[in-house]
């Protein structure tokens, strides 16, 4: 062996792999209590685990590879190349800690090393960099970690010395070019669905390596469905697809086009009720004393689910606020990927807002934040909908505001000044609102609520519970209240961790249909996606329509089995009454018995009939966007 491979490279390597390797268990001792993770998985994890740090190493010395390289001779056997030699070792030192430090505090409040979420934070940098400043002590935090970078350098000092007095020979550079080799072999050989060594979640997550999943996640944000997951015959999927979203009161427009253009039939007169939809962040089912809750931390929407059309048994589709939006507005099964909302080339569907816009309605996205976030701006005023984001508001519509945008109290004021606009010009209005407040670092208006500002997700919770109280309590003042819907749904819920492929319970979100003069109370315990919102909202406003969508109307009865999708942006599962179906990438397939109570799951002999409808609707849903066939232009 060269004997400068126990020098640089070789304490470089020793250094990454002691880290990355310190990371893993450190995240390992923060995995919840009943993770399941056995001693030979724990021991699978970490094995899989090694091979990905290797992999990410191979990339990490690319850097030290193009070094050896150029380096001159004489440079390298001065006494100042030993002190950038320090200088630059103090620095990789300060990046992995730091790697370390953001490793934990993403896994501590997402469950999972770095994925998409990660690669927003790198793009949106305003909200996200204002967002960790509000939330954690960053002072304490990066002078941790410049002293301990500092204090490690000087320790070894000689070591670092003497590797970096090793001198360079031309055969020195050649060897710098063969470490372009390892990434290469890891570029062909190395691929991030690897680390789904089981159906643990958390076993999985231990199993990569963050730095190498968040370079994978800013790649992959589509992921083919034809390359990476099982399939089925095209004309097969499509066909039962049709026969799936297909209702009693459905007729297909050009049937042979392969499109789900479909032409809705109400079967009353069509009510032009105003519908307000408030998007709340991160509200689980969980948080409300309507669904089992005694903490009181929603005692308004308690209250208003006594008197509202109250939906039990809801699933959110994914784990992002994009996600759900994408569900909400085009009705369409999550893609593996990112969501719709965040592609290129995302306009001109067949959405929520299209249609109401095409029945005259002034159809707005209200955002309490900036829109060009997740490219909500962009989307949605591509499908339909005008903007109202936190640019649009004056300085004496905001009372309180934080990193992510104005307070749910001042969102819901604006809220109602564009609806007393359009119901001056005599349109009726859909308005779809985004919130922030429930959200880190959960700050908002002292002196509303019992619990403190910034001290955590019950405050945020209370906080926009209050909110909607003072919303429904402003709105009932003004004159277009009585014919107008509210619907108050969640985008997702707060946490998605958990030890199974999909953890169903993480998943549940309520809804509430409140419009006294127009929708009875009650209760709708059948299974439901949260893609089923738009077609149910828009039979409940009795509206004959031309749609794409592939949700379904779940106050009719469609003769086919209730189910609901979930997602994470690898996994697919296809959820009903009493089995998952979970599919991802390398054509992995597995199938539960589900108790949707618990969220417990047993493995169990895969239904070929359900799996035939799992694909029709997410390898149809696949063919349809890739074809364009659900846009109108």
């Amino acid at each position: 062996m060269p004997k400068y491979l126990s020098g640089l490279i070789g304490l470089v390597s020793l250094t990454f792999l002691s880290v990355s390797t310190a990371i893993r268990i450190l995240l390992y001792l923060f995995t919840p209590k009943g993770a399941g993770l056995t001693l030979l998985l724990i021991l699978k994890a970490a094995l899989t685990g090694f091979v990905f740090d290797l992999a990410t190493l191979s990339y990490a010395l690319l850097p030290l590879a193009l070094y050896l390289i150029i380096v001159p001779k004489r440079f390298a056997c001065s006494r100042w190349h030993n002190w950038l030699v320090r200088l630059l070792f103090i620095l990789f030192l300060a990046v992995l800690f730091f790697d370390g430090c953001a490793e934990y505090f993403f896994f501590d409040e997402f469950g999972t090393r770095f994925n998409f979420i990660a690669v927003d934070y790198l793009i949106y940098t305003r909200e996200v960099i204002g967002n960790i400043k509000e939330s954690y002590p960053l002072g304490p935090i990066f002078t941790g970690i410049g002293a301990a970078a500092l204090a490690l350098v000087w320790l070894l000092r000689k070591r670092i010395d003497q590797a970096s007095g090793i001198t360079f020979g031309g055969r020195y550079h050649r060897t710098g070019a063969l470490l372009l080799l390892p990434s290469l072999v890891v570029l062909a050989f190395i691929n991030v669905s690897q680390t789904a060594i089981s159906t643990n979640n958390f076993a999985n997550e231990l199993a990569g390596n963050g730095i190498y999943n968040l370079v994978a996640a800013f790649r992959n944000n589509e992921l083919s469905f034809s390359q990476f997951y099982r399939t089925a015959p095209e004309d097969k999927v499509l066909a039962r697809l049709h026969t799936l979203v297909a209702e009693r009161n459905n007729r297909y427009i050009a049937p042979d086009s392969g499109r789900l253009t479909r032409h809705i039939t109400a079967e009353g007169p069509e009510k032009r009720l105003n519908l307000i939809v408030v998007v709340e962040e991160s509200l689980s089912a969980e948080y409300l004393g309507s669904f089992g809750n005694h903490d009181k931390l929603t005692p308004n929407l308690d209250r208003l689910a006594a008197k509202s059309l109250l939906f039990t048994n809801l699933y959110a589709t994914g784990t992002r606020t994009i996600r759900g939006l994408e569900a909400l507005s085009l009705s369409i099964p999550p893609l593996p990927g990112t969501s719709i909302v965040k592609r290129p080339d995302n306009g001109g569907f067949r959405s929520w807002g299209e249609i109401l816009d095409a029945k005259g309605y002034d159809s707005k996205f209200i955002y309490a934040g900036h829109g060009y976030f997740d490219n909500m701006n962009a989307f949605f005023s591509a499908n339909g909908f005008k903007i109202v984001d936190r640019t649009d508001f004056e300085k004496n519509e905001v009372t309180f505001d934080n990193i992510w945008g104005v307070c749910d109290e001042d969102l819901f004021r604006k809220t109602i000044r564009e609806a007393n606009a359009s119901h001056a010009a005599g349109r009726p209005f859909f308005s779809m609102l985004m919130t922030t407040s429930n959200h880190r670092p959960f700050t908002y208006p002292e002196g509303k609520i019992d619990i403190p500002s910034k001290t955590g997700r019950s405050g945020g919770v209370k906080y926009a519970d209050y909110a909607i109280g003072r919303l429904i309590a402003e709105a009932g003042r003004e004159p277009w209240f009585k014919d107008t819907i509210f619907v108050i749904i969640a985008d997702h819920c707060a946490g998605s961790a958990g030890k199974t492929d999909i953890p169903i319970k993480k998943y549940e979100i309520p809804m509430l249909v409140h419009s006294p003069q127009h929708i009875k109370p009650g209760r709708i315990d059948g299974l439901m996606s949260q893609i089923d919102v738009a077609p149910t909202l828009l039979g409940l406003m009795n509206m004959s329509y031309d749609t794409d969508f592939m949700g379904r109307d779940v106050l009719k009865d469609s003769g086919t089995e209730p189910r609901a999708f979930i997602s994470t942006y690898q996994k697919l599962g296809y959820l009903t009454n009493d089995r998952l179906l979970v599919l991802g990438p390398r054509k992995y397939t597995a199938q539960y018995q589900a108790d949707r109570l618990t969220g417990t799951l047993k493995p169990q002999p895969l239904d070929q009939t359900l799996l035939g409808d799992m694909l029709a609707y997410y390898q149809g849903a696949d063919y349809i966007y890739r074809h364009r066939l659900n846009r109108i232009r």
